[in-house]
């Protein structure tokens, strides 16, 4: 089966063209980055217009990239949520258009399922089940666990800030660019230990995280202008790597899973 999938659910307008589940004939991606660096965030209005603006153009080029036109799809997907409202229409409603043009079927997708399917979209022999799954994207930090393809619960998740949402957070209080998480990145690759220790929320018990604690610390670090921005940065990145492999580790092991999975 040969799908149309479109996803505008935050800041990227993507089009892509999938065959079986499995074959990817394109993959179009739009990013709005520099329009949303000089406000040090996402602002949802400007991300709407932007997706409308280039959603047509988008769709067509993953068309021309794979080969085929709007008559040689059997099917369209598009990401129904989670996300930006107004951006999320863009999308949904673009696909959802097509689909009753051609008298295709439409699926909405949501689009963290999406972040974890594409595990199967690699080479190399399908993950194994049980299987667990750790979604970081954006807002979200969450455990899945999956007994098959089909079945699967959700473990645990942020109880406040998203691991993305306190990279961009921090990533702003040391004075960095937008988006927080390569701009840490690449500061933390200049530092090493030092005499700064941020705290580690583990949540003995569950499968939940929490990173708002780590943020505030770093507030505190920052006002005391005792450690260099590299310092902060190197300290921060560790603490929440180290928190992610550590929940992954125990969870997995507690599960029995047979496959770790990284979706984001």
């Amino acid at each position: 089966m040969l799908v149309l999938a479109i996803e505008s659910s935050c800041d990227e307008t993507a089009a892509a063209v999938i065959e079986n589940g499995r074959t990817i004939h394109s993959s179009v991606v739009a990013s709005q980055i520099e329009l949303h660096a000089p406000y040090g965030g996402i602002v949802p209005e400007v991300a709407s217009r932007e997706h409308l603006r280039v959603i047509v153009p988008v769709i067509k080029q993953a068309l021309e990239q794979a080969g085929c036109l709007l008559d040689d799809l059997e099917a369209i997907a598009a990401t129904r949520g989670p996300g930006l409202a107004g951006a999320l229409l863009v999308g949904y409603n673009t696909g959802k258009a097509i689909a009753l043009s051609k008298k295709l079927p439409f699926l909405g997708v949501n689009h963290l399922e999406g972040h974890v399917r594409a595990n199967w979209l690699m080479e190399e022999p399908p993950p194994r089940f049980p299987a667990l799954a750790l979604v970081v994207s954006g807002g979200h930090t969450d455990l899945v666990f999956m007994k098959s393809e089909t079945e699967y619960e959700r473990l645990g998740g942020t109880l406040d800030d998203a691991a993305g949402e306190a990279f961009d957070k921090v990533g702003r209080l040391l004075g960095l660019p937008f988006p927080g998480g390569p701009a840490i990145a690449k500061e933390a690759l200049a530092g090493k230990a030092s005499s700064l220790k941020l705290p580690r929320a583990w949540l003995p018990g569950t499968a939940d995280f929490s990173f708002s604690g780590l943020k505030t610390a770093v507030v505190h670090s920052v006002r005391k202008e005792t450690w260099s921005p590299i310092e902060i940065a190197w300290e921060f990145q560790e603490s929440v790597v180290d928190v992610l492999s550590g929940k992954v580790a125990t969870i997995a092991n507690e599960f029995n899973a047979r496959e770790v999975l990284i979706a984001g």
